[in-house]
């Protein structure tokens, strides 16, 4: 997928539709959370707010593949932020689409 380095977008902070430049950041996972946050994996379940009470009988078995969505995904959702050339604020995008490969032409 090919996306071009500026772009005309709206921004939040000047309130206005201004010029912004595109770059990729890598996305991050479930190991970059402080593991003293307030709502981090580690803390919850210590808390044992993860403890359920059994599956109801319903998944003790895998899925059938031929009619699930099984299976590892093959490519990540971009992470683009957007800077303004206005008034220098960064924020990222809303939804990111599925590509295998991204280049900033």
């Amino acid at each position: 997928m090919k996306l071009p380095k500026a772009v005309k977008r709206h921004c939040p902070y000047c309130k206005k539709h201004t010029e912004h430049t595109v770059t990729q950041s890598k996305k991050k996972g479930q190991g970059s959370v402080h593991t003293q946050s307030r709502s981090s994996k580690i803390r919850l379940r210590l808390r044992g707010s993860w403890r359920g009470h059994g599956n109801q009988g319903r998944f003790s078995r895998p899925p059938i593949g031929s009619r699930k969505m099984s299976g590892k995904k093959l490519t990540k959702k971009t992470d683009l932020r957007y800077t303004c050339k206005v008034c220098g604020k960064q924020h990222n995008q809303s939804k990111g689409k599925r590509a295998k490969k991204v280049e900033l032409i």
